[in-house]
């Protein structure tokens, strides 16, 4: 068996050094990736690799889960954050964790994963994947963005806003909902497509039924894309197109938990259902 530890800047080195320690002690090979390192650097190692284990936040968990998605290998995520919202464990936790995971005590969890290719005329200019959501936003002093978007064949119509999000069930819980979309259960394969301050109110979120592929033109631009809320944008031009749909392949997500306790995490993590005021 090979695990592949995948760090986040914040991590302290000793954390990664517990798990190679465990790990080595139960006869199991590890090596090292830095979160921010690109999947073609690693791809010999990632074909002879069994599990990603994340160690950091929820963008380190992120960062794991594109290099697994493709290739099939399940992802365990150890919370070194503030919010940990999508990982399994906490740092306490790490070494009980791995052992769960070597006796086999644990069950699969599949996400979808969003595919995104950007086009300018008949040109793929880039191709990438998320597990949470792309967004197209104004580029930096531009104008409001004006956005064409498709469903399959249909038009589904135009609009003026400040940019899109393309979501996961996943991704639902992070910028999303911090846009007004609603909360989708994350095993679900659906889409979701969440106006950013668009200039029209009766302009709402849409949540798109699985298996449909989502095109948003660029009708006025210039405009910025990201993925997973990376540092990096790229430049997305007038004219260009975005087609989005989810990946031939789900990500596996370890979990020691029943399903039940997303709800808990909602509440915990995220403070849904908690009242602003404490009860009498």
């Amino acid at each position: 068996m090979n695990v592949c530890i995948v760090f986040g800047p914040g991590a302290a080195i000793n954390v990664v050094e517990r798990a190679e320690q465990v790990l080595k002690e139960r006869g199991v090979e590890s090596w090292r990736a830095d979160r921010d390192s690109s999947a073609a650097a690693h791809s010999a190692r990632l074909k002879k690799t069994d599990l990603i284990l994340t160690l950091g936040g929820d963008g380190t968990f992120l960062a794991g889960g594109r290099l697994a998605a493709p290739r099939g290998i399940p992802v365990l995520g150890v919370n070194l954050g503030r919010l940990g919202f999508l990982t399994e464990l906490e740092e306490d936790q790490l070494e009980s964790g791995i052992l769960r995971f070597l006796e086999g005590h644990y069950r699969v969890e599949e996400r979808t994963m969003l595919q995104v290719q950007l086009m300018r005329g008949s040109r793929s200019v880039a191709r990438t994947i998320g597990l949470n959501e792309m967004v197209v936003d104004r580029a930096e002093d531009a104008r409001m963005l004006r956005v064409q978007i498709e469903v399959g064949e249909q038009g589904v119509g135009v609009i003026d806003a400040d940019g899109v999000i393309v979501a996961t069930a996943t991704g639902s819980t992070a910028y999303a909902l911090a846009t007004g979309g609603p909360i989708l259960e994350p095993t679900l394969r659906d889409l979701l497509v969440v106006p950013m301050n668009p200039f029209a109110l009766t302009v709402r979120p849409i949540v798109f039924p699985p298996g449909q592929s989502i095109t948003l033109s660029i009708v006025r631009g210039p405009a910025e894309m990201r993925i997973d809320g990376g540092r990096r944008g790229r430049a997305v031009a007038t004219g260009d197109t975005l087609r989005c749909g989810p990946h031939p392949r789900r990500l596996k997500v370890l979990r020691f938990g029943p399903p039940e306790e997303f709800y808990r995490r909602l509440g915990e993590k995220l403070g849904w259902g908690r009242p602003l005021v404490p009860l009498k």
